[in-house]
């Protein structure tokens, strides 16, 4: 059910596709036929000029033939031109040769000697159209004449039908292959459309998975309180729970929110050159209360000075989303190093615990939104429920890195522990920095 909106657009562009080509091929053919159909009556004119002209040279070749040797073949009655029929007039009209003539023909005679030339069409019943074309000459005894040549347009009408039977057939064909290649093309350039629909729907779903846990508590423990007159203690205590609650609610949105700014690109990005140790070592100061709180040691390993070209309130957010992460999922007397040095040139921010690890087939997922792993549910089973986190972290500190043109890498086995480490891009010579 689902996918049957994202269908009935596939198909609605498929159709447009279609509708557009079919509009096209229609202008196109139309246009072709107008251009076509004009040569070919352009051609049969001239086939019919030609056949007037050789016309004339045998009505001259038979009065000099004639005049020179008297009774001689008749040049004119030899002349064959194919598929057309001559005719040779006087201005008048009256037929030479043949000696028989439509009337059609005769008038067109008398026009073609009064205007110089003329080409007329004939239609001789529904399915015969004829085309003249007259020419007057003058032959060397000074006698006038009309030469005349017809011929049948069906010529052309054989000649536009076999060229609308092959267009058709091309576009037959472009139409196939259009709805063939469109429902794929469709298919291919929806694929991104169908994916954000449905991490939308399940990003919409975790949310409200996620959001209805601790908006259920706050109710219940209102509610509980309420249920009859108690002691102030017992009020604070309940105050102190929904106190509790609303923190982890606050922190849920506050992470929903940095994530749908960074998908719309709303949240702004401020660069300027900082130096990634004096940042690691804020962190592990604001984070050695809670380590000591968890009975976890919290230590800062390898030290060096490293500049990179980046926004400090993310940066510091990044660090300390894989600290707390560490810390939550290190059990009482483990440690967690952090360590900020550079290797061939590129900054690199390294967080190492003693925790339970991540199996390896966890481990493509844990930076995907609302996933917690097995060892988090563990935790989680073992912790009050203002402890557990949502699973938006880790997506929020892949977006801080991607953002930063930095590598987020995990490194892992169950029962050794967890490393994650930040690769920066090495930073270049010192100068104006602005981002783009």
């Amino acid at each position: 059910m689902a996918a049957t909106p994202l269908g009935a657009l596939r198909l609605k562009l498929t159709l447009w596709y279609l509708s557009t080509l079919c509009a096209i091929l229609l202008l196109l053919g139309g246009g072709l036929f107008i251009a076509i159909s004009h040569r070919f009556g352009a051609e049969l004119d001239e086939s019919l000029r030609d056949a007037t002209a050789q016309l004339e040279r045998a009505a001259r070749t038979r009065e000099l033939e004639s005049a020179a040797r008297g009774n001689v073949v008749d040049a004119v009655e030899e002349l064959r031109v194919s598929e057309r029929s001559l005719y040779l007039l006087d201005t008048a009209g009256v037929p030479d040769t043949p000696p028989q003539a439509d009337a059609w023909i005769r008038d067109a005679a008398i026009r073609a000697a009064g205007s110089g030339s003329i080409d007329v069409e004939h239609h001789a019943h529904r399915d015969l159209t004829l085309r003249l074309h007259a020419e007057r000459f003058t032959v060397n005894s000074g006698k006038t004449l009309v030469a005349a040549a017809v011929a049948d347009k069906v010529e052309l009408e054989d000649r536009y039908a076999a060229l609308i039977a092959e267009f058709g057939v091309a576009a037959l064909l472009a139409i196939l292959l259009v709805a063939g290649g469109g429902w794929l093309l469709v298919r291919q350039a929806t694929v991104p459309v169908e994916r954000s629909m449905a991490q939308m729907r399940q990003f919409m779903a975790d949310a409200a998975h996620e959001l209805r846990t601790p908006i259920t508590v706050l109710r219940t423990q209102a509610e509980v309180a309420l249920q009859r007159t108690r002691e102030a203690e017992g009020y604070v205590g309940a105050l102190q729970g929904i106190e509790s609650e609303s923190r982890r609610l606050g922190r849920i949105v506050d992470d929903l929110l940095i994530l749908a700014r960074a998908d719309s690109g709303e949240r702004p990005i401020q660069i300027r050159r900082l130096f990634l140790d004096d940042l690691v070592m804020d962190v592990v100061g604001s984070a050695g209360a809670m380590a000591t709180a968890r009975g976890v040691a919290l230590t800062l390993g390898g030290f060096d000075e490293a500049a990179v070209n980046g926004d400090p309130d993310l940066l510091r957010q990044l660090v300390m989303i894989l600290v707390d992460n560490a810390i939550k999922f290190t059990p009482a007397g483990g440690r967690v190093d952090v360590s900020i040095g550079v290797q061939a040139g590129a900054p690199v921010v390294t967080v190492t615990d003693t925790g339970p690890g991540i199996a390896a087939s966890e481990l493509p997922h844990i930076f995907e939104r609302f996933y917690r792993s097995d060892r988090a549910r563990t935790r989680e089973g073992q912790e009050s429920a203002a402890a557990g986190g949502a699973g938006l972290g880790l997506s929020i500190a892949q977006w801080i890195a991607d953002a930063h043109q930095a590598v987020l890498s995990v490194r892992s086995r169950p029962g050794e522990g967890t490393t994650f480490t930040v690769r920066f891009p090495t930073l270049p010579a010192p100068g104006p920095v602005s981002l783009s």
